[in-house]
């Protein structure tokens, strides 16, 4: 008995949200999941007829579908990140294009003797990488900082303008064919790209500015946008054959670079949606896909896709490094890592679609082209990029730096402390004042939720490996506690105490959460942001057999709070517990100490030097500090201070994980 419409509706869903989960816990980008999971239950099981199910529609919603994707995709297009970042991340764009155009298009023409129009397309096609296969190989992979960096903003800004390529080449194509003679068909394609950009442009600034002046209320920005934007394709289309695609990447071009004009709630829009609409349409997708249209390519199609991988890569990447400084082993490695991913697929079924329509009897042969050089791609270099990475060296070194939850006043003291000592730090907050001081703190951070989409392709996590959560924000704290802990492991997340939480509630939390907690001896943020504005500052300290750690804990009157130790081995360690902590006269102690006290600054003026040891006791309360030192005031936020005396040593010059 055959399925209803309904529950293979529903079972779309459902399947969309286990392959996602699935790719989560492996940790392999998810569309290879959703197109091998689509031709199961389409070609294999013959579960899914798109075409039964859907009919007249399939098309419009595909088109619909492909809209948002490039909407969404040309949202992070931001010319001032672009020309920030280095110049083979910047020669990647043009260079590659070009090459991987012009000899996937030769490639695909000779070897498959397909019609010129298909292989130019297909050829355009096949340079678009995309940030949703890259981050997670580069997670798993964990290359150099420069390596990570070329790959995932490549990823980032080939996505629109890969697909605005690929647009643009159709959209020859199309008028070529409504004309007889060459200047009707290009009469044609000047009024589908002058539609294109005007409208497009006309779109974005309209709708920017709406954002911009607050005309219309926060709980609408998101449903408003993505609807206006449909409606401007739809109007783009009736204007002019097929140029709603290069409107609606002209509007988020637009939008992504207009003043004042925040789209990062769009953006978080978009993930929900990417889960709930583009899952699905790729699971749709890949049920259209026959056995016997790849078996009809033949052997003629693995010699395209080795063209592309072995040939076009790689002159890409050596044409690109000219003048970089790139030495071999990272342009080979660069050389293998360009897997293809979701606009790839996107664009080439709805272009198929539209060349079939048109008369072009080798069209169908692009969706299938198209989808086995996304399955090679990210099959064949997700499970070799890291052995390839480790033989040519050029992995990052053992992940011990930190990721603090948190830019506060509290986060920035011990992120600039560790920073001090050359551990990688990042700082993640959703509050832009606390961003912006950490920034002129000259501390990396970023600005948003860090277990969002977005994070997952812009924050930089190389050569960080565990998490600190130090914010006031209880729910965040959570939520990040969860995704960390998967993603990290569960020895290297570690939260502050609740401080005076009920025991009910204390109760209700999560076995795994509490397991985290008890960070800095069992403080609380409150009672951290209350030290640090008491003018507690944070200072670092070398044990030697002349000053214990009993030594250090007298001086400081057993007030002085251990951060972090770097043992014998020279690897840090966030302390959890000092009733615990017993270092050897070699540890190094970053510590949270109390203020210099009156009386020690009146000696001092007086030309008295206190020693390091074996000083009278200070009045109860008061707590003297390294020589030299002014207090901080009360209620001003505490700076990185000087090392301890030179008596008691130095920080360690290299660290290991």
């Amino acid at each position: 008995m055959p399925a209803s419409t309904v529950v293979i509706l529903a079972s779309i869903g459902i399947l969309s949200l286990s392959f996602q989960w699935l790719a989560w816990r492996v940790r392999v980008p998810a569309i290879l999941f959703l197109l091998a999971g689509g031709i199961l239950v389409g070609p294999v099981l013959g579960f899914l007829n798109p075409d039964e199910v859907f009919g007249d529609l399939l098309f419009p919603m595909v088109s619909l579908a492909v809209a948002i994707i490039l909407f969404e995709g040309s949202l992070t297009l931001r010319f001032d990140e672009i020309s920030g970042h280095s110049k083979m991340a910047r020669n990647l764009i043009p260079v590659g294009s070009i090459v991987t155009g012009i000899i996937g298009t030769l490639a695909a023409r000779w070897v498959l003797d397909i019609s010129w129009a298909v292989a130019m397309l297909f050829g355009a096609i096949s340079i678009v990488t995309g940030p949703t296969v890259i981050a997670p190989l580069l997670r798993s992979v964990r290359p150099s900082a420069k390596l990570a960096n070329i790959l995932r903003w490549e990823g980032i800004i080939i996505d629109p303008v890969g697909a605005l390529l690929a647009v643009l080449v159709f959209e020859g194509i199309v008028s070529w064919g409504q004309g007889n003679v060459f200047g009707h068909s290009l009469y044609i394609f000047g009024k589908t790209l002058l539609i294109g950009f005007v409208t497009g442009a006309l779109a974005g600034y309209l709708n920017g500015l709406v954002l911009r002046k607050h005309l219309m209320p926060q709980y609408l920005h998101n449903a408003a946008t993505l609807t206006f934007m449909l409606g401007v394709y739809a109007l783009s289309n009736e204007m002019a054959h097929e140029s709603g695609l290069l409107t609606v990447t002209v509007m988020g071009i637009w939008m992504a670079n207009m003043k004042q004009v925040s789209v990062d709630s769009i953006l978080e829009f978009k993930e929900s949606l990417s889960v709930l609409l583009i899952s699905a349409l790729f699971i749709i997708l890949a049920a259209r896909v026959e056995f016997a249209a790849i078996a009809d390519l033949g052997w003629g199609l693995a010699i395209v896709l080795a063209v592309l991988m072995l040939v076009a890569r790689p002159l890409s990447v050596f044409l690109s490094a000219i003048g970089t400084g790139l030495n071999w082993r990272e342009k080979l490695f660069l050389s293998w890592i360009a897997p293809r991913g979701i606009v790839a697929a996107a664009v080439s079924a709805l272009f198929a679609f539209q060349l079939q329509n048109l008369g072009y009897e080798s069209a169908a042969a692009l969706v299938p082209m198209v989808f086995v050089l996304i399955i090679a791609t990210v099959t064949l270099q997700s499970l070799t990029a890291r052995p390839i990475a480790r033989l040519l060296k050029v992995t990052e070194p053992a992940e011990y730096g930190f990721l603090i939850l948190g830019a506060n006043p509290v986060a920035r003291m011990i992120g600039q402390a560790l920073k001090k000592h050359e551990v990688p730090v990042a700082l993640a907050d959703t509050n832009w004042e606390n961003v912006r001081q950490a920034r002129m703190d000259n501390l990396k951070v970023y600005f948003g939720n860090p277990i969002s989409e977005h994070a997952s392709t812009h924050l930089d996590l190389t050569g960080i490996g565990n998490l600190l959560v130090i914010s006031p924000y209880k729910h965040m704290n959570s939520l990040a506690t969860y995704h960390f802990l998967d993603w990290f492991g569960d020895t290297r997340v570690f939260s502050l105490s609740d401080g005076d939480q009920d025991q009910k509630a204390r109760h209700q939390t999560a076995g795994k959460i509490q397991m985290t907690r008890g960070l800095f001896d069992d403080v609380s943020y409150a009672k951290l942001a209350s030290l640090a504005s008491q003018g507690y500052s944070i200072k670092t300290t070398q044990l030697s057999e002349e000053f214990e750690y009993n030594d250090f804990l007298a001086k400081y009157q057993n007030q002085a709070l251990v951060l972090f130790v770097f043992d014998s081995k020279s690897r840090i360690k966030p302390v959890r517990s000092m009733d615990d902590l017993k270092p050897d006269d070699d540890w190094i102690l970053i510590s949270l100490v109390p203020p210099q006290n009156r009386k020690e600054r009146k000696d001092k003026g007086n030309g008295v030097e206190p020693s390091a040891r074996g000083r009278e006791p200070s009045a109860p309360g008061k707590e003297p500090s390294a020589p030299g030192k002014e207090p901080s005031a009360p209620g001003k936020e505490p700076s990185v201070p000087d090392e301890e005396p030179s008596t008691e040593g130095s920080a360690p010059k290299k660290l290991k994980a």
